[in-house]
Order: structure tokens, then sequence, then C-alpha cells
């Protein structure tokens, strides 16, 4: 598995909250902390932009992806509306999630809470060449529901 030094300033105020961490060995992503004052609410259909209490300086080549928690998404409806959502190298501001409750039942974001992972991944950039015709696959045009329901 290859490594990569991530720079990382916490918020003012947020030295209290643990720093993005691997709860495995072999997880892919790492949890992300809720900055809010106590506890918010967050309704069924709600969004909110909750603070992860961070910034980070990620090298040249890379990105953070943003997603949901699978527990909290399973058992309580939460995910996040940009999912992925992304962080490019050259962003250095404040990291935050776009959280909303899919449930039917109001659910408690607590400061602390494990609210989202990040991923790191090397990103490629595409150069673009036009042409008249591209080339032909079996699925070719096939869209939407092309092998069935």
């Amino acid at each position: 598995m290859d490594t990569i030094l991530v720079k990382i300033k916490q918020k003012e105020n947020c030295a209290d909250l643990p720093l993005p961490a691997y709860m495995s060995s072999g997880s892919a992503g790492m949890d992300l902390y809720a900055d809010v004052d106590g506890e918010i609410t967050l309704d069924p259909g709600q969004i909110k932009l909750i603070s992860a209490g961070i910034y980070i300086s990620l090298p040249e080549g890379y990105e953070a992806q943003i997603r949901p928690r699978s527990g909290l998404a399973v058992k309580h409806g939460i995910g996040i509306v940009n999912s992925p959502g992304t962080i490019d190298a050259d962003y250095r501001g404040l990291i935050n999630i776009i959280m909303i409750n899919f449930g039917a039942e109001s659910y408690k974001i607590k400061r602390a809470s494990r609210i989202a992972q990040m991923v790191i991944n090397k990103v490629t950039q595409a150069e673009f060449e036009v042409v008249n015709e591209l080339d032909r696959t079996v699925r070719n045009t096939g869209g939407f529901g092309h092998t069935g329901v």
C-alpha cells in the first residue's frame, strides 16, 4: 500500500477533535469528525453544512474524496448530498460536509461524531481530441436500462 504525506491544520478551537484516522489496517477511508458546538439536529429531508474542523494540503496529483459512512446511512438514512465530494490538491479551505437526512426521524450530530470518510486518490488529468466518429463497441449507445430492469 502506498503512503503519501498530507499536511493538516486544525481549525481554531478544534484541538479536541481527533485527526482523521483509519479505523483498521485495511481501511481505504479515514473518519472525519463533526466540528459543531454541542450538538445539532438534522431533521428528515434537511441539508446542513457541517465543518470537519480541518484544512489539508494534498500533494499535486492527488485528491481527497468525501464519502458517507455506511453505518450512518443504513441505520439512520444519513448521507452526503454531493457524494463523493472532491477536495482538489490546490484547495486550502476548511473541509465541510454537505450532510442530508434521508431518514424518517431527526438525527443528532454531536461534537466529535464520526460524520464522513475521506479517501485519498491519485488523479489523472485528460486531454481531449476532437474526432468525427468514435470507435464502436458491443454496447455502443445503449444507455440506462439497456440490459433490462
